[in-house]
């Protein structure tokens, strides 16, 4: 076994993918690879490792062979990050509730930065989507999609980049699984009321720059939407 193969098999750093990285987050989308025979000989890796890495890359979206041009660093988008959460949670034990933890601890973070940030239009945009639970049938779809649109809305007011980035990421992991629980919250017969009234309070509190109250908010909607959700 070559010697990466044995550091990943023993949880270690793979250096291949390291030296690969490093070598990508000094690039910009769009820049071309060094050749193949170039590139192994900087990184000191060899060729067959080189392809191995560089193919799982491609497969993840960083990068784009073109025939007869090379290879190009693409931008990555959280659809591709995606499938591999796809993949990694079901060749792990992840579950779905230890995902909800992590949605609410980008949640939380993005209400605090939200507050502190006091963009307005943003914030505008969630009270725009409270406007469309109040408007809209319990039972509808139109609630659904305002639910997503105001937590959208949230994370573009913190305007972290990167906390959109996971927060879309791990949406798309969570799809069928907000999917359920919207559909069992929409049998309770206070779900407008209930689903208005959390949605509010983090809204008010980021509106008034509480980045501690936004949190707080934000727990409580959790605590209440999580509550309700696991009702039979």
């Amino acid at each position: 076994m070559s010697g990466d193969g044995k550091a990943r098999e023993r949880g270690g750093e793979d250096p291949v993918s390291a030296a690969v990285s490093g070598l990508i987050r000094r690039l910009e989308p769009g820049d071309r690879l060094p050749g193949e025979r170039e590139l192994a000989a900087t990184l000191n890796v060899s060729r067959t490792a080189l392809r191995d890495r560089l193919g799982q890359l491609e497969s993840l979206g960083v990068l784009e062979r073109r025939t007869g041009s090379g290879t190009y660093v693409r931008e990555l988008e959280s659809a591709n990050l995606t499938i591999a959460l796809d993949l990694a949670v079901s060749a792990s034990r992840l579950s779905l509730d230890a995902l909800h933890s992590v949605r609410v601890a980008l949640e939380r973070q993005a209400a605090a930065e939200a507050a502190a940030r006091a963009a307005a239009v943003p914030i505008a945009y969630m009270r725009e989507a409270i406007g469309t639970m109040e408007g809209s049938s319990a039972r509808g779809p139109e609630m659904f999609q305002a639910d997503l649109a105001f937590h959208e809305a949230l994370f573009n007011a913190a305007g972290n980049p990167a906390l959109s980035f996971f927060a879309a990421a791990l949406r798309g992991v969570l799809r069928d699984d907000l999917a359920k629980r919207r559909r069992r919250m929409q049998r309770l017969p206070d779900d407008q009321e209930v689903m208005v009234e959390v949605h509010t309070r983090v809204y008010e509190a980021i509106h008034a720059g509480d980045a501690e109250g936004a949190m707080r908010a934000i727990d409580h909607h959790f605590d209440v939407i999580g509550e309700r959700a696991h009702r039979r």
